[in-house]
């Protein structure tokens, strides 16, 4: 199962998702149904397989594992300085926030928002594609699913 795993991870991210997301004493968790649902290390949550589409959903681990797997400018979002404490504490990231994307992913993408110096500061999901990420001066461009500060508070 933990093949099945890295592979999707693979076709999600990029080639050497997999191995960095889940290494060797990575755990899995069934659904009821016994298909893939929760990958763990120890008593964490790295990701969760999405039921209806397969896609992983990233935790901050998750999120700090493909940060440090993957260079800048690779799955991120930059977000401005003034939008950092926001999106630090779990709120959704705007366009208007946004000074870089990366072109290669598209709206619906998991990623991961850094901040000017690269520093992760939260996961969610691209609500937005890139190029309207820096044209559109309204509206969410990443969903934040997590922020680091939450990460830090709970872990």
């Amino acid at each position: 199962m933990i093949h099945l795993a890295r592979m999707l991870a693979d076709i999600q991210f990029g080639r050497g998702a997999g191995a960095a997301l889940f290494p060797d004493g990575t755990t899995i968790q069934l659904s009821s149904t016994q298909r893939l649902r929760y990958l763990l290390s120890g008593d964490e949550r790295i990701a969760t397989v999405r039921a209806r589409d397969s896609h992983l959903t990233l935790s901050m681990l998750g999120a700090e594992r493909l940060h440090m797997a993957f260079p800048h400018p690779r799955l991120r979002v930059v977000a401005s300085p003034e939008a950092v404490p926001f999106v630090s504490a779990g709120k959704n990231l705007f366009a208007r926030h946004v000074l870089y994307a990366d072109p290669e992913m598209r709206a619906g993408d998991e990623v991961l928002v850094v901040d000017e110096n690269d520093r992760l500061i939260a996961t969610g999901r691209a609500v937005l594609a890139p190029e309207e990420m820096l044209q559109i001066k309204r509206g969410v461009a990443v969903s934040v699913r997590y922020g680091i500060d939450e990460h830090v508070r709970s872990g």
